[in-house]
């Protein structure tokens, strides 16, 4: 529940608003009240969306086309057709980062939900749908009033691969199955189901191989990532192939960033051949904001500007987020490097999905023409934007059963500079949030407080205010330590220096701790991990709390969770590592398999076996769980799709390629039964491992499934864990190609291990 004093004014200005919708947008295009499109073919909603678009695309002049290519695109008044801003945002709810969102008048703000990675803590695909769907409730209702856009470039699912990263933040974490999935389960949400028809168009970003922003002096425009081809198929890309192929969704940005010497945005194998071709993606393709006048200007990719916007559009590029399409196209076309058919195919693709959003239906053909703003900032979308929150905790450490703590306590310390922050728990890339309760504001609804921050700011570069925190610790019958990082740190253009706790709020921490008369427990809000060794090694510090960024009810949510209205079932989806392992991985090195030759250790939990302050998947909960295996094969044979390739399939690697299987054969079912065992109701993150046949393949682990149950106590589920040889069981080999090592493959289940071994079938094919 959001905190009164906060957002009692929010929901009365709604309650004033409920009996009627503001409709204060004019049609997009095709206005019955203009007699001259009643005329077009484009404006008849009978007609095939195709034909529509080609009818549109030869009634504009070369000019006209032009300026329709980049992201403020202008006006055709003569066709009735207004100009649009294809630039909104909705990473983890409507936001105002990008110039075609406003909030003001009748949208004052919208719902602030848990910034992605401590979305991604939960493990549930259907909560990001369901975040996803609200998200685009609220931007509909927005541009119904006038506000908004219909076109959101959002989710970020880079693979957070590096710790320091300022933008990780932003994404589901460092695995690329979860990645994929969270793409696609988000996407659906924001997208709708309305076959063709799109609710608003998702976007998935920043396509490929990027997680550098500024360090050491290497920038992202700058930066060359030099990515192997079997780590491209393997990690960077699975994200983006879930997104297009099992998301649907209507576009994907390319990066600023070179791959292999060439821009991203210039790469006609990586748009066209791959994201159009390959995938199949029914949209268009758009640029990161001005990275087609980086790749000129600062990169020097191409000798003059004409050269540099025909490359991106022969690529595959459609939008320009920038003027530099807008300016330079027109002598590309005169000049004979582009033709005008390559800006028609460009167009088709972005009016295509303008049509499925109903830009050129006119206003009577609008499905969620009834959206306003009493559908914004509802009481039961803020109830899911809490749900979130809570789920996305993550209980690192809980010595002798510190947490939850009893509700009879008399007083507690809060101490902090993150203990009573408001902007700080949404995070970047957000808007304006309802309303906000603060962790301070939430902990008060459970017992009395003394409130001291410790630090004036996150820096903490002194240590003049911990006397009056450590007098208030030893009051109290327990204290709380809410510490960690905001975008001060870590944000967009801002990767980390180091690990650590910024300033001295390890001092304050230790020092607190010691003076505490009762428990003392650590709660940490930051979008990437932290090296709290001392923390957790300090008999002192009773109890861990990881909460992310965790949105506009944050603080509700951490108390929730501390006094035990709510069990802890989140898992980090990204690995902890110790500080000193940064010395070992320039960021700039992009790979992610270990190399002992050189002492490079290897990236995520995939590929890093060194030592860790807490693991990928790690969270506790306040009951117990047992898991315990049904059915589940122990032997599969691999049929392959046919004589012809048999002969060449295998070879010296003893491997299948997944071309050359017939994988709608393959798909089997994993049973398990879970089982609550403790004294507490509770949600259980079931993750699901495999690992191949040793050898060449070494002993990577990889996450194939993931399952979220609630259990009440003493009761038992059975879950069904899906798995796809082809995809689950398959490796990619170091030039680029996925394969099925013959063999057995291990299973982990919680702490069940389970083999099935996998054998070349030819007998299908031969009989």
């Amino acid at each position: 529940m959001a905190d009164k004093i906060n957002t009692l004014p929010f929901l009365l200005f709604l309650l004033c608003l409920s009996n009627h919708i503001v409709e204060s947008r004019e049609p997009f295009a095709c206005d019955p009240k203009l007699g001259l499109t009643r005329s077009f073919k484009f404006c008849r909603v009978n007609l095939p969306i195709h034909v529509r678009v080609r009818d549109l695309i030869g009634r504009l002049t070369l000019q006209e086309k032009i300026r329709l290519l980049v992201n403020n695109a202008a006006a055709v008044p003569r066709l009735g057709i207004q100009g649009y801003e294809w630039w909104s945002e909705a990473l983890h709810g409507v936001s105002n980062v990008g110039p075609g969102t406003k909030f003001g008048g009748a949208f004052p703000g919208a719902t602030g939900f848990p910034q992605v990675i401590t979305t991604a803590a939960s493990f549930n695909e259907s909560l990001w749908e369901e975040i996803g769907r609200v998200v685009s409730d609220e931007a509909r209702a927005m541009y119904n009033g006038g506000m908004a856009g219909l076109t959101y470039w959002s989710p970020n699912v880079n693979v957070f691969r590096d710790p320091r990263w300022g933008r990780g933040q932003e994404t589901p974490g460092e695995d690329p199955v979860v990645a994929g999935k969270y793409a696609a389960s988000y996407v659906r949400g924001l997208q709708g189901n309305n076959g063709i028809r799109l609710k608003v168009a998702a976007c998935c970003k920043h396509y490929t191989a990027y997680d550098l922003d500024n360090w050491n002096g290497v920038d992202r425009y700058h930066f060359n990532a030099r990515v192997s081809k079997q780590d491209l198929e393997d990690t960077y890309n699975v994200p983006f192939k879930s997104c297009v192929v099992e998301g649907k969704v209507a576009s994907v940005m390319c990066s600023y960033n070179q791959v292999n010497g060439k821009p991203t945005c210039a790469d006609p194998y990586l748009l066209k051949n791959t994201i159009r071709g390959e995938w199949g993606l029914n949209g268009y393709i758009v640029s990161d904001c001005d990275s087609v006048g980086v790749l000129f200007d600062t990169q020097h990719y191409t000798a003059t500007p004409e050269e540099a916007a025909a490359a991106t559009i022969r690529a595959g590029l459609d939008l320009d987020c920038g003027p530099f399409l807008a300016i330079h196209t027109e002598n590309a076309v005169k000049g004979g490097l582009l033709k005008e058919e390559d800006v028609n195919m460009a167009l088709a693709n972005t009016i295509t999905v303008q049509m499925r959003l109903g830009m050129f239906d006119g206003p009577s053909a609008q499905p969620f023409g009834n959206l306003g703003p009493r559908d914004v900032c509802t009481p039961a979308h803020q109830q899911l934007a809490l749900h979130a929150a809570r789920q996305g905790i993550v209980l690192l450490q809980n010595r002798g059963r510190t947490l939850p703590l009893s509700r009879t306590l008399q007083t507690v310390a809060v101490i902090g500079p993150n203990s009573d922050v408001t902007v700080t728990m949404i995070g970047n890339y957000a808007g304006v949030a309802c309303g906000y309760t603060t962790p301070l504001q939430g902990i008060r609804r459970y017992a009395k407080t003394v409130h001291h921050s410790g630090c004036n700011d996150v820096f903490c570069n002194g240590n003049q205010l911990f006397n009056a925190a450590e007098i208030a610790a030893r009051h109290a019958d327990a204290t709380i330590l809410v510490m960690g990082l905001d975008q001060s740190i870590e944000a967009e253009f801002r990767d980390r220096k180091g690990l650590l706790l910024p300033g001295y709020q390890q001092e304050l921490v230790s020092r607190v701790a010691r003076a505490s008369r009762g428990p003392t427990i650590l709660v940490l809000m930051s979008g990437g991990p932290i090296d709290v060794s001392f923390a957790k090694n300090d008999p002192r510090i009773g109890a861990i709390l990881w909460v992310g960024y965790p949105g506009q009810a944050g603080g509700a949510a951490i108390a929730d969770v501390l006094f035990g209205t709510a069990n802890p079932g989140g898992k980090l989806p990204m690995t902890w590592y110790p500080h000193d392992y940064l010395a070992k991985v320039p960021m700039t090195n992009m790979g992610l398999r270990a190399d002992p030759s050189r002492g490079y250790p290897g990236r995520t939990y995939r590929f890093y076996k060194g030592p860790v302050v807490f693991p990928f998947g790690h969270g506790m909960s306040y009951t117990t769980f047992a898991h315990s295996l049904v059915q589940a094969p122990r032997e599969v044979s691999v049929p392959l799709a046919s004589l012809h390739v048999s002969r060449n399939t295998t070879g010296a690697s003893n491997a299948i390629r997944v071309s050359h299987a017939n994988c709608e054969a393959l798909a089997l079912g994993v049973h398990i039964d879970v089982k609550n065992t403790g004294d507490m109701d509770g949600t259980h993150t079931l993750l699901v491992f495999s690992s191949p046949p040793g050898g060449k393949w070494s002993t990577q682990k990889q996450l194939i499934g993931f399952e979220k149950v609630h259990l009440v106590t003493g009761s038992q589920k059975r879950v069904k864990i899906d798995i796809h040889v082809c995809k689950h069981l398959s490796v990619v080999d170091r030039f680029g190609i996925r394969r099925i090592p013959i063999g057995e493959h291990d299973l982990y289940i919680g702490d069940l291990k389970h083999s099935i071994s996998l054998r070349e079938n030819l007998e299908e094919i031969m009989s």
